[in-house]
């Protein structure tokens, strides 16, 4: 009797749990429970037009990635700048904390310079560093367009890193081929500026035919093999960034001059100053671009030309 009565209750246990397992409140077998049914379908609903905003999201973020940050680079995969910057290790405030201002000096020897600015990344600007340079006098939008153009008809020449600044230029032989009145920056038309590396060995030994290393660079140093330019008219310059070089760098002013606003990172500051520089014709500027965020703004007056490279 009492074995039957075990049973009995066993059996109504199952049934119990049966009811309430997840079967039970399966929308699609289940038509007593509309309620259920309805809050299905809108959550399918929801779920749908939720994949189709995202997806358009991640779209229009990917073109906008495209547009300003990969187009002119030849870096196969990199992190968009925000993303850069976010994962960025924080800097150890010293190198910054003590500067007062940016000194300008002349006549420094290279065992000076290595003991107080070559690898402090502290900014300094030397202004008597590229008087016997003929690129100074040399140097402009024409002879670049002249020697790009030659090289080009004698080999195919591949296509170095190239930075459009938003002005829509496709790659060098791109913006050398501007009507000469924008060039002159003449009324209604529109200004420009645009850098580039230089990675050709026959255009490379051309141009530093009429450069060469600054005298007061460590002795022991050396420059980086490829060489940068920044040319442009007043109105436009490079926005605020930082640096994901391996070294500090030189940037010599060969024509015009440049405003720099040379800011520390977030992290530091509290503990240090910004400051607004500008950089004339005949300059060099140093300092650890991986360091210090740095925005620049060309000048009214004469196209700037710049050209500079890192140093070990």
């Amino acid at each position: 009797m009492k074995q039957g009565k075990v049973e009995q209750t066993r059996r109504k246990l199952e049934q119990i749990l049966n009811i309430h397992s997840p079967n039970y409140l399966d929308c699609t077998f289940q038509e007593h429970l509309p309620i259920c049914c309805k809050s299905s379908l809108l959550s399918d609903k929801f779920a749908k037009w939720f994949k189709i905003v995202l997806m358009g999201t991640l779209i229009s973020l990917v073109v906008k990635y495209y547009y300003e940050e990969v187009q002119g680079k030849n870096c196969a995969l990199s992190l968009p700048r925000n993303l850069r910057y976010a994962f960025r290790p924080p800097e150890n405030c010293n190198f910054c904390a003590n500067i007062k201002n940016v000194p300008r000096l002349q006549n420094i020897s290279p065992q000076e310079f290595e003991k107080s600015f070559a690898y402090s990344a502290a900014p300094v600007i030397i202004s008597d560093a590229t008087k016997n340079w003929t690129a100074v006098s040399l140097f402009n939008y024409w002879y670049f367009r002249d020697v790009y153009t030659k090289a080009k008809q004698k080999q195919h020449i591949r296509e170095c890193q190239f930075l459009p600044y938003k002005t829509g230029f496709f790659d060098i032989f791109d913006a050398l081929d501007m009507p000469e009145d924008r060039v002159k920056l003449k009324p209604d038309e529109q200004p420009w500026y645009f850098g580039w590396s230089n990675c050709h060995a026959e255009t490379a030994e051309e141009f530093r035919r009429h450069y060469g290393r600054p005298y007061f660079l460590p002795e022991g140093s050396e420059n980086n093999a490829v060489d940068w330019f920044f040319i442009g008219s007043s109105g436009l310059g490079a926005q605020m960034h930082i640096d994901n070089v391996r070294l500090p760098s030189w940037q010599a002013q060969l024509a015009g001059s440049k405003r720099w606003l040379l800011v520390p990172p977030p992290e530091c500051y509290l503990q240090c100053r910004r400051f607004d520089v500008v950089v004339q014709q005949g300059d060099i500027i140093v300092l650890d671009t991986n360091k210090w965020y740095h925005q620049t703004f060309v000048q009214p007056g004469a196209i700037s030309l710049t050209i500079g490279a890192e140093y070990d």
